[in-house]
């Protein structure tokens, strides 16, 4: 499949949870569960780019090992339970260099 717009993927991914521990990395069938998330985004081919959005150099160390753009760490305030998605995102678009070359952005839940 060919990219035909400018579409950028961004996964919100914080390090804390309220049910499982470390949910986003923990091991999933041999793989960070996150993994599955970057893979299959960039496997489509439809992204021209996919960054994860995360309070958390670990987070942060693995998703660049599965090949996702990490270019800032999001801040604690826009990490805890009660943050809103839109928030995260409107954080990630305004930090994000050259936004105004995408079309459109896509929300990928790493989970």
């Amino acid at each position: 499949m060919k990219k035909l717009k400018k579409i950028i993927c961004i996964i919100p991914a914080r390090k804390g949870s309220k049910r499982i521990k470390n949910k986003n990395i923990i091991n999933f069938f041999g793989k960070p569960l996150i993994s599955y998330s970057i893979e299959n985004a960039l496997k489509s081919n439809i992204f021209e780019k996919v960054i994860v959005s995360t309070d958390s150099k670990k987070i942060s160390n693995i998703s660049k090992k599965y090949g996702a753009d990490v270019p800032f760490l999001r801040p604690k305030s826009l990490s805890g339970n009660n943050i809103i998605v839109k928030d995260v995102l409107i954080h990630c678009l305004n930090k994000l260099k050259n936004i105004k070359k995408y079309e459109y952005f896509c929300c990928l839940y790493p989970t």
